[in-house]
């Protein structure tokens, strides 16, 4: 019984000490001392470890807001806003801060996956691989379904074969080079771009 009623009031004192509210209730600043707690005390943040900061633009919009990248041991920790950026100044959207997430995801693909036709199984390609296929075959495509002239005599020069659809993340200058490549040089109809943040 002696020994259930220690455990008792050694509990009822831990939640005394590190609960904030009856510090508060006793006059204590909820800012600095009654927001202390055992724990908190041992706490440090996790930048402190880091052995390298780099620099980063955030991946989701044209904003083009700047990042801090911190890693130890060659493995990331934490990313933050850049406060020297002019157009962030330090801070993030909820899409900028979960770019840790992003990178860190272990599920996160980081080679070349290839399922053939009527194939069950991917199979690991070298990069250089998929861009010459990718290349071979936009350049089969469009050749296939290519019209010079419409049946009235109209010259189109286009392909309805292919489409282009940007991302958020291009800026004015690379969706200017996609419209010239893809609409001028390879005749595409259809280019779109979900412009939205």
């Amino acid at each position: 019984m002696t020994i259930k009623r220690r455990g008792l009031a050694d509990t009822v004192a831990g939640f005394l000490r590190d609960w904030s509210l009856p510090r508060q209730l006793a006059g204590q600043d909820h800012r600095r001392d009654a927001a202390r707690s055992t724990m908190s005390e041992g706490l440090r943040p996790r930048l402190e470890e880091a052995d390298r900061v780099g620099t980063s633009i955030c991946p989701y919009c044209a904003v083009g807001c700047a990042q801090l990248l911190y890693a130890k041991n060659g493995k990331l920790i934490h990313v933050e806003g850049d406060p020297r950026s002019p157009i962030n100044q330090g801070t993030l959207c909820p899409k900028g801060a979960a770019t840790f997430g992003l990178l860190a995801n272990p599920n996160r693909l980081t080679k070349v996956k290839y399922r053939a036709p009527y194939a069950t199984e991917w199979e690991e390609k070298p990069l250089a691989w998929a861009m010459e296929r990718i290349a071979q075959l936009a350049k089969r495509t469009r050749d296939e379904t290519f019209v010079h002239k419409l049946p009235s005599g109209d010259i189109v020069n286009h392909t309805l074969g292919m489409a282009s659809l940007g991302g958020a993340t291009l800026d004015n200058e690379e969706n200017y080079l996609i419209k010239k490549v893809f609409g001028g040089g390879l005749g595409l109809v259809w280019i779109e771009n979900q412009a939205r943040v």
